[in-house]
């Protein structure tokens, strides 16, 4: 039997965060997505010159104020270095998926939260053409938001594929996290904790995602997913 390839990279990824010392730069010194040079674990988008970093710089800006944190305290609840913080507000760095969900779960707030950007009211039709899809540098998983990026969302939906014999492994999310995934095409072994469940195309699961969790794709072809992610009501 073939070995896993273990891909780590997306969704709740438990990658170890890429540095940007040493990339190249792109006008006014900006590190892009794609001028980073990343592991190859490390999630990338598929879009050619998308760019989240003014998006994130600004609400990266706005939330830590808004929680009256300076860097060096979310540098210690996050455990981003404060120079990788100042970077990403200042828009000289892109963090790394991995990046975003330790700055996320150190504020409090979606993971969506930070890459949000305002759309104009009303009906939205978000077009497959033009879907906002994050891939592992070797395209082995990729996740694609099937939500406007307009605002923080305590419900997230997400189509996941995996190709065969690529494993993502996610660390534990925020307490009261939950994940509720039904398989569409292949066959994909879901572990939470100690256990672990195959599911078929439309067999689905429902677990409480703050602990250590993974997907592995157990057949030969690619699997596809959809992953609706919930996150615990905001305290009071």
């Amino acid at each position: 039997m073939a070995k896993d390839k273990d891909r780590k990279s997306g969704v709740g990824s438990s990658t170890a965060a890429a540095t940007t010392q040493g990339a190249a730069k792109g006008p006014a010194g900006k590190v892009t997505m794609e001028e980073v040079s990343l592991p190859p674990e490390a999630a990338l988008p598929s879009e050619p010159g998308l760019d989240l970093t003014p998006t994130v710089a600004t609400n990266l800006r706005r939330f830590r104020q808004e929680r009256g944190l300076s860097l060096e305290r979310l540098s210690r609840a996050s455990g981003v270095s404060r120079a990788m913080l100042g970077q990403i507000e200042l828009g000289q760095s892109t963090p790394t998926i991995n990046v975003l969900w330790k700055i996320s779960l150190a504020l409090g707030v979606p993971f969506s939260g930070l890459i949000s950007e305002a759309v104009a009211p009303g009906t939205l039709v978000l077009p497959a053409s033009r879907g906002r899809v994050l891939r592992s540098h070797d395209g082995g998983f990729s996740s694609r938001a099937l939500f406007p990026r307009d605002r923080p969302r305590n419900v997230e939906f997400y189509e996941l594929r995996l190709a065969p014999e690529a494993i993502e492994r996610a660390d534990a999310h925020a307490p009261g996290t939950t994940e509720n995934l039904v398989v569409h095409e292949g066959s994909v072994e879901i572990s939470v904790g100690s256990e672990r469940q195959r599911l078929d195309p439309g067999d689905a699961i429902l677990f409480e995602a703050d602990v250590p969790h993974s997907y592995r794709n157990a057949g030969a072809g690619e699997a596809v997913m959809y992953l609706v992610m919930t996150y615990a009501p905001p305290r009071s």
